[in-house]
């Protein structure tokens, strides 16, 4: 059988932790950081795991993460 790809775009934005829960880096801190409170942009910093609901739609494009 053939392997099965890894989404590239999935990749590059996500990791897996040794639990299985998926890391991703915190959104809105692109640009537009003027607007934004400064405890908005200090709870931002780092990376989150993600919900349980997002990481159902995550994780089948990453079939090879631990």
């Amino acid at each position: 059988m053939p392997k099965m790809k890894t989404k590239s775009s999935c990749k590059k934005r996500f990791k897996m932790t040794a639990s299985g829960r998926i890391v991703a880096g915190q959104a809105g801190k692109r640009h537009g950081m003027i607007k934004r409170t400064k405890k908005f942009i200090r709870n931002a910093r780092g990376t989150t795991t993600l919900s349980k609901a997002d990481e159902g739609i995550i994780k089948p494009m990453m079939p090879y993460a631990r």
